[in-house]
């Protein structure tokens, strides 16, 4: 099918634009003219009204929705129902994130992915393995029980993941020489997170090809005044990616503004460490054994520790203007082109702009989301995901 998303408010590279027609061929972004040049096309024509249209949002950290875990259920029905709740929130290509977990439970998640995708199944996009190589200094709410060397086993299986693009999270301090480099080598985004490195011990592991922060000031070693430590590496380095939690409970608003001044808002992402209540209205979940309560928004063990969130992208971007004095298209780009670059995705997803594939929100001006598309379908229209 051919449709023509026309009297809509579309972000582009120029910023927004009215008087443009979006013109999606199948699965891809046709083109985009003017009004007057679409006006004999014989597409399908949608009137979106007025909304925003904007490049579908990427969620890097998911690690639940929609009543599920994906440690909980490995597997692709999983995958699919956790996708299905984020969409409703904008999100229209995530990575599905396993914890720290039982080195079966990583085979099965691995297997799942590989799977979800041989089912097409909408907006999968890779895999998050966010542990178990960790450090419990900074274990947050991650099970220390279930974390494990980075030995020669678990370099194996990481460098045997495939599909997708996939990102691991460990913690560098604890990773053996050369590891970092293999993982990078093999094709996955290697960050640092629930690390207490040093300065000196990111600057080596940042030369060894790690890319990227989980979570920038959670679960990490801080800047002082005499050890910069991870959050000063973090900063100081242009290249490397930031990912952050913007529900007002994780990093203080004023800290996040601090952060933005100090490198460029190309190399920050809106992630949401999502837990499986998002999409629902769970007030408790279970992880591994433990009861977590959601509180005014907020995830937490019966200790207080925070455990993921509650976050969905589209309240993350809404906070990101209220909060962040970012403009709008910044706080986007921050959860479209910007985690698309970082994934190195960019080529296909990310953007409005022809031969991108037709990932696409409709939203109010307080991005209340009306409609998704993924490559090419929308949810209002086929909302059986066929």
């Amino acid at each position: 099918m051919r449709y023509a998303l026309a009297n809509g408010r579309v972000l582009t590279e120029r910023g927004f634009e009215t008087g443009r027609v979006v013109l999606v061929d199948g699965e891809s972004i046709e083109a985009l003219v003017d009004e007057r040049d679409a006006a004999g096309d014989r597409a399908e024509w949608i009137d979106l009204d007025g909304a925003l249209l904007l490049p579908g949002f990427i969620d890097t950290q998911v690690n639940g929705g929609g009543g599920v875990l994906f440690n909980d259920d490995p597997s692709v029905d999983a995958i699919r129902a956790i996708g299905r709740a984020h969409r409703r929130f904008g999100t229209t290509g995530f990575l599905p994130t396993l914890i720290s977990d039982d080195p079966a439970v990583m085979v099965r998640a691995i297997r799942a992915v590989e799977a979800a995708f041989a089912a097409r199944v909408p907006g999968v996009l890779g895999i998050h393995i966010e542990g178990p190589f960790l450090n419990e200094i900074r274990k947050g709410v991650h099970d220390p029980a279930k974390f494990q060397s980075l030995d020669a086993a678990a370099l194996d299986l990481l460098c045997s993941v495939r599909t997708g693009r996939s990102v691991v999270t460990l913690a560098p301090e604890l990773a053996p020489p050369g590891a970092i480099r293999r993982l990078a080598r093999a094709g996955l985004r290697v960050c640092a997170g629930h690390t207490d490195a040093s300065y000196a011990q990111i600057r080596a592991a940042l030369g060894e090809g790690l890319c990227g922060f989980t979570h920038l000031f959670n679960a990490m070693s801080p800047m002082t005044s005499r050890e910069p430590g991870v959050v000063g590496a973090a900063l100081e380095d242009r290249d490397s990616w930031c990912g952050i939690i913007v529900d007002g409970r994780h990093v203080d608003p004023v800290v996040l503004k601090v952060a933005l001044r100090a490198k460029s808002h190309d190399q920050f992402l809106l992630v949401t460490d999502a837990m499986a209540c998002v999409g629902t209205d769970a007030r408790e979940f279970v992880l591994q054994g433990r009861r977590i309560e959601v509180r005014d928004g907020v995830c937490m063990d019966q200790n207080g520790v925070l455990a993921g969130s509650a976050l969905d992208l589209a309240r993350a971007v809404r906070n990101a203007v209220d909060w962040l004095d970012l403009s709008l298209d910044e706080a986007v780009s921050m959860a479209s082109v910007n985690p698309a670059r970082f994934l190195g995705l960019d080529d296909r997803v990310g953007r409005i702009a022809p031969g991108q594939r037709a990932n696409l929100v409709v939203a109010t001006d307080r991005l209340e989301i009306l409609d998704t598309w993924i490559d090419g379908r929308s949810a209002v229209r086929h909302p059986d995901g066929s």
